[in-house]
């Protein structure tokens, strides 16, 4: 324990951990199933699980009303919705903890989806309305792939796409190597992974580090035909330069779980171009999504208690 977490007070676990802002019955399950006491949030609080995928003023007041809590969960793999508040609790001697890696089987999933639409041109061919034979499908087997980010999403991807024998370059914020990608390199090479690539999936969180990563610098380096998928976060691709690649036709396709801005406007031209599909930032298939997130916080509370190390801590300086 810290010396700023000592000065709060020895952990109580009973009845100190509070499911908000909303106590959705699936998460207070999971804190009890691990042996947790759930209570509403007040001076006793030492451990929170917020319910909500935004609310970051909400999230402070709610530590200003509990200044004794030494734990926080947050929902979910990225904690941009809490950026802008997240930056004043550095070095507080909280742990805190995201869904990092809770949703990488189902957002990979989806972004292999995606890539073997745009491959097999399959946006175009729903827009048809009439029978249209051509033969400019593409093949994922084989492919030059560069994935960037090297987190959950980007382990499960590597796992899925073994099978068609792609040659993965993985681009990370930091040196060292990732299990099954023929390359590794830091974000300051990606253009040199990027030139001659076949499929860029974008799989990072958003940081000042690699907001606007994929430029037109990185498109433009891409082979003709390129598909570019983004299941990270959308201000990680320059929209604009990604509407001019389209639109020239030398990108192949793109797919986008995500977009910046989000919601995309009703009218954007990316809506209309013929080689890019748009999901609605679902990539984490809401079907599973809760028994997913419980495991998660069924775990982190019985760390909380003592049993085991917490999954998914957040670096509050790196802002992920």
């Amino acid at each position: 324990m810290t010396d700023a977490s000592a000065a709060r007070g020895p952990i109580d676990a009973r009845g100190t951990i509070a499911v908000v802002p909303d106590a959705e019955p699936e998460l207070v399950a999971a804190v009890e199933r691990a042996g947790g006491a759930v209570a509403p949030l007040d001076e006793r609080t030492r451990g929170i699980v917020w319910s909500g995928s935004s609310g970051g003023a909400a999230l402070v007041e709610a530590l200003e009303r509990a200044p004794g809590v030494e734990w926080v969960q947050l929902p979910w793999a990225g904690i941009d919705p809490f950026a802008e508040v997240l930056p004043r609790f550095r070095g507080d001697g909280r742990v805190w903890t995201s869904g990092k890696g809770v949703y990488a089987g189902p957002v990979a999933e989806h972004a292999l989806t995606l890539t073997l639409a745009l491959l097999r041109r399959i946006p175009r061919r729903v827009r048809a309305g009439e029978w249209r034979r051509d033969h400019a499908s593409r093949s994922l087997h084989g492919a030059e792939v560069v994935i960037v980010g090297a987190g959950g999403i980007a382990t499960e991807l590597l796992r899925l796409l073994a099978p068609f024998g792609v040659r993965a370059s993985v681009v990370r914020r930091s040196a060292g190597e990732v299990a099954g990608a023929a390359r590794t390199v830091t974000l300051d090479r990606l253009v040199e992974v990027a030139t001659g690539a076949d499929v860029l999936i974008v799989a990072a969180a958003l940081t000042d580090e690699t907001r606007g990563a994929v430029d037109a610098g990185v498109l433009a380096a891409l082979a003709p035909g390129a598909v570019v998928v983004n299941v990270g976060r959308g201000a990680i691709v320059d929209t604009s330069a990604l509407v001019a690649a389209l639109e020239s036709g030398r990108l192949g396709g793109a797919g986008l779980d995500v977009t910046d801005p989000e919601p995309l406007p009703t009218g954007h031209p990316l809506w209309s171009s013929p080689d890019c599909v748009i999901t609605p930032h679902v990539a984490d298939a809401m079907a599973t999504t809760p028994a997913l997130l419980a495991a998660r916080v069924e775990h982190n509370v019985r760390a909380f208690l003592g049993e085991g190390e917490f999954l998914g801590r957040i670096d509050l300086d790196a802002g992920y």
